[in-house]
């Protein structure tokens, strides 16, 4: 299980881009649905990121190939096919900003690496974007999106502005009932969560962590857990859950021991909440609690 790569997702790659002079034209949906799903294009074909399932990669991938020197507003109708991918009603309209990357501000990129919230205002002119600019402040319009962890697109006249607000992520280390029971209990609170089992795999996403986020480590393999939480350890993440008895948290500090980390302050283990949880549905109720709790009240 794992969640759509969104703004902030795609940022360190366009960042990359910019700093080598390499092209990238950045997509991302305005109606009728928002999120904060976007989508990158780079020559020679490349793309990361993807937006309502990849329904319509192929139409902006077209605009993208154009390299334009400036943004274009997008109103594309839905199609059969498009529907059946994205669930949206065939001849309905949907509409997409795609933009050259060095059309944004460059402060916008560091920005969304530190997972900040960015309100980027793009001005339209025969669905041409003529600037886009970075606001400096929180508008009071724009505050109950900011505050709410949703993005939101404000239309006013010619100008299209986007807030986008940071998600939870939670990188969910291992594989099992509680691991998908905790993965479910991630979609009910909205946040975006992973299920990951392969070390290398869980070193990436952990080292994309920021303070507003958690991982929680399970298993019975010493080595591949210890694995987990000195990616876990190594990354930025505001909540740290390892599963697991009294004595396999002894024997996996041990083998973090061996090799020079000692410092598990930030782990919380055995991870969740003392709440008497007995199912993986519990114990993953009990686990989310402590780390709404952790992220909170750090």
């Amino acid at each position: 299980m794992s969640y759509t790569p969104g703004m902030y997702d795609i940022a360190l790659s366009v960042a990359a881009c910019a700093r080598s002079g390499t092209r990238a034209d950045v997509a991302w949906m305005l109606s009728p649905v928002v999120t904060d799903e976007a989508l990158a294009f780079t020559p020679g074909g490349g793309q990361v990121g993807s937006i309502m399932g990849g329904a319509f990669d192929g139409v902006l991938a077209d605009v993208a190939s154009r390299k334009l020197s400036s943004g274009r507003l997008i109103r594309h109708v839905v199609t059969t096919v498009e529907s059946a991918v994205c669930g949206l009603p065939e001849g309905s309209t949907v509409e997409f900003l795609l933009v050259p990357a060095d059309q944004f501000p460059a402060q916008l990129w560091p920005q969304l690496m530190d997972r900040e919230t960015v309100v980027i205002s793009a001005a339209i002119e025969d669905n041409e974007v003529t600037s886009l600019t970075l606001a400096e402040g929180i508008s009071e319009r724009d505050a109950p999106a900011a505050t709410s962890g949703r993005p939101a697109v404000f239309v006013d006249g010619s100008e299209i502005t986007t807030v986008l607000t940071p998600i939870t992520r939670l990188v969910i280390a291992g594989q099992g009932p509680i691991a998908d029971a905790l993965a479910a209990q991630g979609v009910l609170l909205e946040w975006k969560s992973t299920v990951e089992s392969r070390p290398g795999m869980v070193a990436g996403l952990a080292a994309g962590l920021s303070e507003l986020d958690g991982i929680v480590v399970m298993g019975h393999d010493v080595e591949i857990t210890g694995t987990y939480l000195m990616s876990a350890l190594e990354s930025r993440a505001g909540y740290i859950g390892a599963l697991g008895s009294e004595s396999m948290q002894q024997t996996r500090a041990d083998w973090l021991a061996l090799r020079e980390v000692t410092d598990l302050s930030r782990v919380r283990g055995p991870a969740g909440l003392d709440i008497g949880s007995r199912d993986p549905a519990e114990i993953a109720v009990a686990i989310a609690a402590q780390m709404i709790l952790n992220l909170r009240l750090p």
